[in-house]
């Protein structure tokens, strides 16, 4: 089932967004060399319950953390562990929150220290990409044009998108329909309505498209061992346009 929130509900949901946005940039001067992967994630599920709220992804589905935490061919869902941060990395980090019944989804691609130019194209383009999927996002139009708009851009760049994980819904929980592809056909799928928010997160590869998933049962690799980048922003679809709900509270 597809939800049309009323403006308060896009309220609620804006308030648990902005606090994933404020734990990300609360994080990003901790996401360093010689960083624990583990201590950003004790420190995220901190700041979350000091603002009121709770993490959405620890014990989802046995989820065992707050935040996912990806390195390099790393796709999602990296469990944050004993790995320690390294120059040249770039590490993505995807954190959940619910405040007061309502979920907040916001993903980031971060560089450690100094990274080449091939992972600096690939960030830049993810972000690119998840930005010309914001602008298809616009009543009238199609989930279809979203993921054309996201697939176009990363291949028109040689880059590929993975097919098999995809943005959602969200609302009164985490993952509602519909499902948002980072790939697709114009005008083709459900169509968007003012009140829909949905979660755009576009994933993608320097290599192939290929993944699998690792036997720790979560985090997803690249097939070919090529970097992976992924960004997310919550969105709200109205009637004069695109909201971004997961910004940060100073804007």
């Amino acid at each position: 089932m597809v939800h049309l929130r009323s403006n308060y509900e896009i309220e609620k949901i804006s308030k648990s967004c902005q606090i994933v946005a404020d734990t990300l940039i609360m994080l990003e001067p901790y996401v360093k060399d010689g960083m624990k992967v583990s201590k950003l994630d004790f420190m995220a599920e901190d700041f979350i319950r000091s603002k009121g709220a709770r993490p959405a992804f620890k014990g989802y589905m046995g989820f065992p953390a707050t935040l996912c935490i990806s390195i390099d061919d790393a796709v999602v869902h990296g469990i944050p562990g004993e790995d320690i941060l390294k120059n040249g990395q770039i590490v993505g980090i995807d954190c959940g929150v619910e405040l007061d019944g309502y979920y907040g989804d916001h993903a980031k691609s971060f560089s450690v220290g100094g990274i080449d130019s091939k992972k600096q194209k690939l960030l830049d383009v993810t972000r690119e990409s998840l930005a010309k999927g914001i602008d298809q996002a616009v009543a009238g139009n199609y989930v279809g044009d979203i993921g054309y708009a996201v697939q176009k851009h990363a291949e028109e760049h040689g880059f590929s998108v993975v097919r098999e994980l995809v943005g959602h819904g969200i609302g009164t929980q985490l993952h509602e329909e519909p499902q948002i592809p980072n790939f697709g056909k114009e005008k083709q799928g459900r169509q968007l309505e003012a009140g829909m928010c949905i979660a755009i997160e576009p994933m993608i590869n320097a290599g192939g498209k290929e993944i699998y998933t690792a036997s720790d049962g979560w985090t997803i690799y690249t097939r070919d061992g090529e970097d992976s980048a992924h960004f997310e922003h919550t969105i709200a679809i109205t009637d004069s346009g695109p909201i971004i709900l997961s910004k940060a509270s100073n804007g």
